[in-house]
């Protein structure tokens, strides 16, 4: 039999058979789409996608924090500078009046001891004076100035001035044994140092009482 013969003898494939060969089937897409972008879904999860509109919140938020802590110390630093300003507005007008209370105070210190050796028209102007300073120091008071004198005291160089050094066997070296001028302060601050003069101890070390230097 010929090759035509066969070929007429063979019957051509029908529809079916030719939808049911592998190599005849149209690929399908099985990927699905969002239904709200169209986007396809490409079969990852909601944690793989990176959004970076994380990152700006993140940031932002960072930003955030560190201006209120801005903001919050900045009120701490006017809130008590506008304090120390109330509390020591009067602190140069204060140390002016300084000298006043030192004339008043020499004044009165050059008084007899004995009042009655005092000439009788002399005593209206020592209640005066007297007067004057009280008043004075009232008025110091009320602004939270206040007067020291640290005689019997250890020498300490932050509120003390030394004006000279006497030597003694009778107080400790450093001790104060006389107050030339008083000090002031005002508030929790040194207005004015107290002059004074300090001992200096001339006993022999022998003699000298022990001191216990062990830390």
């Amino acid at each position: 039999m010929s090759d035509n013969q066969k070929n007429q003898t063979e019957k051509p494939e029908s529809a079916n058979e030719q939808a049911e060969r592998p190599e005849a089937r149209p690929e399908v897409d099985t990927t699905e789409a969002d239904p709200q972008t169209g986007a396809q879904d490409t079969g990852e999860g909601p944690e793989d996608q990176a959004d970076p509109r994380d990152a700006e919140i993140a940031d932002l938020k960072d930003r955030l924090l560190r201006t209120v802590a801005e903001m919050e110390n900045l009120r701490k630093r006017t809130e008590r500078e506008r304090r120390e300003a109330t509390q020591y507005a009067i602190t140069a007008f204060a140390r002016d009046l300084l000298d006043v209370a030192d004339n008043l105070r020499r004044a009165l210190e050059s008084i007899p001891a004995d009042p009655a050796s005092a000439a009788s028209d002399l005593k209206p102007f020592i209640e005066g004076v007297e007067m004057t300073e009280r008043t004075l120091l009232k008025v110091f008071e009320k602004h939270g100035i206040e007067r020291f004198s640290p005689e019997g005291e250890k020498f300490d160089h932050n509120f003390h001035e030394a004006m000279f050094e006497a030597p003694t066997t009778e107080h400790q070296s450093g001790t104060i044994i006389q107050v030339v001028q008083p000090g002031y302060t005002i508030k929790d601050r040194l207005l004015r140092p107290a002059r004074v003069g300090v001992a200096r101890n001339t006993q022999p070390e022998a003699d000298a009482p022990h001191v216990d230097k062990t830390v």
